[in-house]
């Protein structure tokens, strides 16, 4: 909330599918809704992107096979370029976090991740300053045939970087030193079920990884002491066998840890599971507001659905005691591939 305490939100899309690039639109703070400002279209596909703890710099990964990421000032309505882009010297990057003075950035087409080194003013260094490679395959074919990282972020304490990699069924735990990423530990999940994306509990003490490949969570215990991750259960996302192909998407938890909110793409649905200690629960599924949703993210009463094909951003009041969202409105994004708030 760079500009004087509006709270806008930030949008990415897919300008290969006629996205107009990064949009930002201002949050009603009593309805939810949003109203477009304005955008960027400087680089190609920013389909991920991530804010700055002070909330005055956007930083979004260009999701081309060359691959780079891209600093923003985002004090206006209009996103300012802060430097050229940085090659992330891997392919198809999707994702990326902000951890230990670095953007890491997770590279799909490659299996790797990406530090490239932040400045004390927030633009970007001239180049990455190193990259881990993933390694491994999986069972299904053809999406396992090597690793794609699919996204990285810092765990709550800070202390370590989490990428999810749906190629391997694993998710890594990392340091960094001198600017390299480095394995610490890797943690197998079960065979074929393809994870997506991981969100921590608010407390810090568990993690929830959604599936893509098969329709679940995976439920985690999350050892910070020790950078540990610990499979507990998985949790159908869905009630029924789906009728169509149904690929889950995004999965985010609630601030006050009670419930887990993910997407689900083909059967376009949202699903909500209570959390139980160490188990989820199922609660309800209820439509997306569009097709395809391929991102989400969530505040204290409401949620944000980035819906690629139908192009738009749905945004869902949510039931305090259910955790339930019923759908509010919506504004057109073409090929809206992430909505984050600031």
């Amino acid at each position: 909330m760079a500009d004087g305490g509006r709270r806008r939100a930030f949008i990415g899309s897919f300008t290969a599918a006629g996205g107009p690039g990064i949009v930002t639109a201002a949050v009603d703070p009593d309805s939810g809704a949003l109203t477009a400002l304005g955008g960027a279209n400087t680089v190609p596909d920013p389909s991920y992107l991530a804010l700055s703890p002070d909330g005055g710099t956007l930083y979004a990964v260009s999701e081309t096979a060359e691959g780079a990421v891209a600093a923003y000032r985002v004090d206006g309505d209009e996103p300012e370029p802060a430097g050229p882009p940085v090659p992330v010297d891997g392919s198809g990057p999707t994702h990326l976090g902000l951890f230990a003075g670095h953007v890491l950035t997770a590279n799909y087409g490659s299996g790797s991740v990406t530090a490239v080194p932040v400045r004390p003013d927030g633009t970007l260094a001239r180049s990455a300053s190193g990259v881990l490679q993933h390694q491994g395959a999986g069972p299904h074919t053809p999406r396992q045939q090597g690793p794609h990282a699919h996204q990285v972020q810092s765990d709550p304490s800070g202390r370590w970087a989490v990428s999810v990699d749906l190629g391997t069924d694993s998710v890594r735990v990392c340091t960094l030193a001198d600017g390299v990423p480095s394995l610490h530990r890797e943690t197998a999940l079960r065979p074929g079920s393809g994870p997506r994306h991981l969100a921590f509990h608010p407390d810090g003490s568990r993690a929830y990884v959604v599936n893509e490949l098969t329709p679940s969570v995976t439920v985690c215990r999350w050892d910070a002491s020790e950078g540990v991750l610990t499979p507990l259960t998985e949790t159908p996302v869905l009630p029924d066998a789906p009728a169509v192909d149904a690929y889950p998407s995004g999965i985010v938890t609630s601030p006050d840890g009670r419930f887990v909110w993910t997407a689900t793409r083909g059967a376009d649905v949202l699903s909500v599971l209570a959390v139980d200690g160490e188990k989820l629960s199922p609660v309800t599924t209820v439509p997306c507001g569009g097709h395809w949703p391929r991102a989400l993210t969530a505040s204290d009463r409401f949620l944000y659905v980035a819906n690629e094909r139908s192009g738009d951003v749905t945004w869902f009041a949510v039931d305090p005691h259910t955790g339930a969202p019923e759908r509010g409105g919506s504004i057109r994004v073409p090929a809206a591939s992430c909505v984050i708030l600031g």
